[in-house]
């Protein structure tokens, strides 16, 4: 199989199921950002982040290529006229989500209260996934437009909202993991 097909070099690409769209399309800008997140996730865990991190962030991108797969997927080929899924795409669910919230739960309760907004930085890991988790933003509202004008199953948002809550728990971990200085973000006062 050769990776280069040559079907896109006149700005277009197929969505799953087959229609064709234009490279900028926002469900091209929503899966693609998906994408990029998904490289961020590899980057972090990557680092030194202990196996159990590392095996949460593992499911987090087989979740990730799911959540891939439903927004490049052309709503109008997923579903035959009988009402059946023409397409074997995988779903997103709440347990998904409920696993995301239950290590947040579990990292928070070592972690001091916070009480200013947080600078990234402080020490390469935490900048990676604070990196990540803006990425994850970034996807977030991509998807939270295409959802506007075509809707999907509406845990696909919720997932990103959760993922980025958990990259930001993640990087207050890291930094106290790593005895990393966590910067406090006080505003400067102008006269």
């Amino acid at each position: 199989m050769k990776i280069y097909t040559k079907t896109g070099d006149k700005g277009t690409t197929s969505l799953f199921g087959g229609t064709r769209v234009p490279k900028h399309h926002i469900r091209i800008e929503s899966y693609g950002s998906v994408d990029e997140l998904n490289s961020h996730i590899g980057l972090v865990k990557d680092q030194k982040v202990g196996d159990h991190t590392r095996e949460i962030l593992n499911r987090v991108q087989d979740r990730l290529f799911t959540l891939g797969a439903i927004l490049a997927t052309d709503p109008e080929k997923a579903i035959l006229k009988s009402g059946q899924e023409r397409l074997n795409i995988p779903t997103i669910t709440e347990e998904d989500i409920i696993l995301l919230e239950k290590e947040m739960d579990s990292m928070n309760e070592n972690l001091p209260e916070m009480t200013h907004f947080v600078l990234p930085g402080g020490h390469p890991s935490v900048s990676i996934c604070h990196i990540a988790r803006c990425v994850c933003r970034r996807a977030e509202r991509m998807a939270t437009a295409l959802h506007e004008i075509s809707p999907f199953n509406e845990l696909v948002l919720q997932y990103l909202n959760r993922l980025s809550d958990y990259l930001f728990v993640l990087a207050r971990k890291l930094s106290k993991d790593l005895h990393a200085n966590e910067v406090k973000w006080i505003p400067e006062k102008r006269s």
